[in-house]
């Protein structure tokens, strides 16, 4: 078993980890409803201390599965939000240039003093060589959410969301990091976790992502839910609602999954109309309840268009 697996096991309730099944009960407990793919992606994850690259549209519970993660197994969550023009300096480290620069200026007083008995000019100059180091040491170091993550002694659940919005070039940076858990920082060497993250990738595929980064991870999509899972997953987030309106609203979102939309809900839409009929003290759906509320469900007006003249049949349909 590996050093990060071991750390995990320890940090997680007892016997969380012990099979898949099992994970999928622990995700459970805290909210996180799981298929048997995704409970079987992370065990292998964190049994073989391989970073997860979860893909899926958005909304589908990407990120929300890093999150429960780290509940589960009682480690610190760190997130890096990607983005383009996304670089070294802010996902690793900076320098604390304005502390560098009060160092210097308390320096600059005393530099007479400091030099004063050099024997010659090469002594001096070996003086203020070492000066220049010190600035650029650990106390001068701010780290970034990379570089959080490897100095986590005890380990942590590192998420690395929406991957695919940062550039190719940062892709080539990140290899180091997931397949070594380590980095190379030229004025302080190799820098190596101690236990290495748990390190979650998400993308919604707005690029491809390259070959040497794929190979790194283990590959998990998340599609959008089955009716039977939908259920259980607003049941899990709403429990305030009845069985009733459960499987009227999750059908009729089912029926929408159906129909040429820009932009189909997704379960994170499901949930939030959920709660949004439990706010309006709907117990069941209607046309008129349907067109107050549709657009919780759908973000886009041409499709909130389209949908609206079809609510009473899509109404109908999961009964027929």
């Amino acid at each position: 078993m590996t050093l990060s697996s071991t750390a995990a096991i320890k940090a997680a309730p007892t016997d969380v980890l012990g099979s898949v099944d099992a994970l999928i009960a622990g995700l459970a407990s805290v909210g996180y409803i799981a298929s048997k793919r995704i409970a079987t992606a992370l065990y292998m994850a964190i049994h073989l201390q391989k970073p997860i690259l979860v893909e899926g549209s958005a909304g589908v519970g990407k990120t929300e599965l890093a999150l429960s993660t780290a509940t589960l197994l009682n480690q610190p969550l760190i997130r890096m939000q990607c983005y383009e023009g996304l670089d070294e300096s802010k996902a690793l480290y900076e320098w604390k240039y304005g502390k560098q620069l009060l160092y210097t200026q308390i320096l600059k007083d005393r530099m007479g003093a400091a030099l004063a008995d050099a024997p010659d000019m090469d002594a001096a100059m070996d003086r203020l060589h070492g000066i220049g180091d010190l600035f650029f040491s650990e106390p001068f170091l701010e780290p970034r959410p990379l570089m959080k993550a490897l100095k986590e002694d005890d380990g942590c659940v590192l998420l690395i969301d929406e991957i695919d919005k940062s550039d190719e070039a940062f892709e080539a940076f990140l290899l180091e990091v997931l397949s070594a858990y380590q980095v190379s920082i030229p004025e302080l060497g190799v820098i190596k976790a101690k236990t290495p993250p748990l390190v979650f990738l998400t993308s919604n595929n707005v690029r491809d992502l390259g070959d040497a980064l794929k190979r790194r991870c283990l590959h998990l999509h998340i599609p959008l839910p089955d009716a039977a899972l939908e259920r259980k997953i607003v049941a899990s987030r709403v429990p305030d609602i009845e069985a009733t309106l459960t499987a009227e609203l999750v059908g009729f979102v089912q029926s929408l999954r159906t129909l040429d939309l820009r932009k189909s809900p997704s379960i994170s839409e499901t949930v939030d109309w959920a709660r949004a009929l439990i706010l309006l003290n709907a117990d069941s759906l209607d046309v008129e309840v349907v067109r107050d509320t549709l657009n919780v469900l759908l973000k886009f007006e041409p499709d909130i268009n389209a949908v609206e003249p079809q609510i009473g049949e899509l109404l109908r349909r999961p009964a027929a």
